[in-house]
């Protein structure tokens, strides 16, 4: 057995054991508690919808267990199990261009996994979410939606992907510097796009018409020195009860857009305090920081490519034969499909950085609207979204994004603003 095969094979031992091993912690931990509110929370969320909470999110977990088995079975059937050879024999029948022969192999590749994945999906949409209440989709939609991805993920991804394929072959050893300027244009492109072709694909996108909230807004983001193109509702109440607000774009194209679901359930003192933490993340420039973080990750990324290419050891290792190398396709194919195996235990340093822009956030959000209004309106989504207020805190510094609901209100409450 190769080295590096042994190697891998730990990686994707640990790796899964390690997330199956969260998982348990996290539905044990939340099951101990499910049965009494947090103090914090007894007089804010009932008994009943925290047990909600904590059924929702098990259940959701424990969905993921098939996941992480199929996504450890189709590493090792296209990798040590020879897919990844099958698929450039076939193709090889096809296509003798070999930019065009990549773009196949890589597109055919992430096609069956994704495929493979859909039932997942299916059922997470249409059994766990249908059971609490949340799904509004169709079947008919849910596909729809599938399609407008593949055919965008086509749209988008083929010029990209020839582009760094053609540098591959033409720029020489430092191919890697030149493919990523090309990625950095793409995504700044596509951050500019999406607010106006692409989120106008899968939902409906309105002019905010309440004149005395409009007014309000506008007042906040007037004190914040903050400008949009326009304040927006889309039609989030179309496929999911959840409610979100979020910020897209950039410079000129730069909009607001509130769920129609979190509209119709918070006050508009609440919706202004939600507001204002999101235009701290602005302010504060967390948007600017994780896109210049993620730009030096994966130029740090290209380059460890740009050398795991040249060694003979990194295709043998992953079950690619000889004959098929060297293949610029090939290289790139196997370094993103095994990566993540070898970075997974980083996601904590990932999770922990998201946490403090959040925590900033929130303290932005109190000196220049309410912490109380802030606070209220996260009960009410935590209540509305079924979000555990008792998650495993190993699980959540793992995973989360944002900080746990009782450390996130307490921050909240030491702001002096309460």
């Amino acid at each position: 057995m190769q080295t590096f095969t042994l190697i891998f094979l730990i990686a994707l031992l640990v790796t899964t054991l390690t997330q199956v091993w969260l998982s348990i912690r996290h539905i044990r931990h939340i099951r101990a508690h499910q049965n009494q509110v947090p103090q914090e929370f007894a007089s804010k969320i009932s008994l009943a919808d925290h047990q909600k909470a904590a059924d929702y999110t098990c259940a959701k977990t424990s969905a993921g267990y098939p996941g992480i088995l199929l996504h450890v079975l189709l590493l090792l059937a296209f990798t040590l199990g020879g897919g990844l050879n099958a698929l450039s024999e076939f193709w090889d029948g096809w296509f003798s261009n070999s930019i065009i022969h990549g773009i196949a192999l890589i597109f055919s590749t992430f096609f069956i996994m994704s495929m493979a994945e859909i039932p997942l999906s299916y059922y997470r949409t249409f059994v766990i979410e249908e059971r609490f209440g949340f799904n509004k989709m169709t079947p008919l939609m849910f596909f729809s939606d599938l399609f407008k991805q593949t055919v965008i993920g086509l749209l988008l991804g083929a010029p990209l992907l020839f582009c760094v394929l053609w540098l591959m072959e033409q720029m020489g050893d430092h191919w890697w510097l030149f493919a990523w300027f090309a990625w950095i244009v793409f995504n700044l492109l596509v951050l500019a796009i999406y607010p106006t072709w692409i989120a106008p694909l899968f939902n409906k996108f309105t002019p905010l018409e309440d004149a005395a909230l409009k007014s309000r807004i506008e007042r906040l983001m007037s004190k914040c020195g903050f400008t949009a193109s326009g304040l927006f509702v889309m039609d989030g109440s179309r496929r999911s009860n959840h409610g979100n607000a979020y910020f897209t774009g950039f410079g000129k194209t730069k909009r607001i857009v509130f769920f129609d679901t979190l509209l119709s359930r918070l006050d508009p003192a609440e919706i202004e305090a939600v507001l204002a933490h999101e235009l701290g993340h602005f302010k504060l420039r967390h948007v600017i920081k994780r896109i210049a973080v993620s730009f030096v990750i994966s130029l740090g990324f290209l380059w460890l490519l740009g050398y795991s290419m040249q060694q003979t050891w990194f295709y043998e290792g992953l079950g690619v034969t000889v004959s098929n190398v060297p293949s610029n396709a090939m290289a790139l194919l196997l370094f993103f499909l095994v990566m993540p195996v070898f970075t997974f235990l980083l996601h904590p340093i990932s999770s922990l950085y998201s946490r403090k822009h959040e925590f900033e956030a929130d303290a932005y959000a109190a000196q220049n609207a309410s912490a109380n209004d802030l606070i209220h309106a996260l009960v009410k989504l935590y209540q509305d979204n079924a979000s555990t207020l008792t998650p495993d805190p190993l699980h959540s510094a793992f995973y989360d994004s944002h900080p746990p609901a009782s450390i996130r209100v307490a921050h909240l409450q030491s702001q002096g603003q309460v």
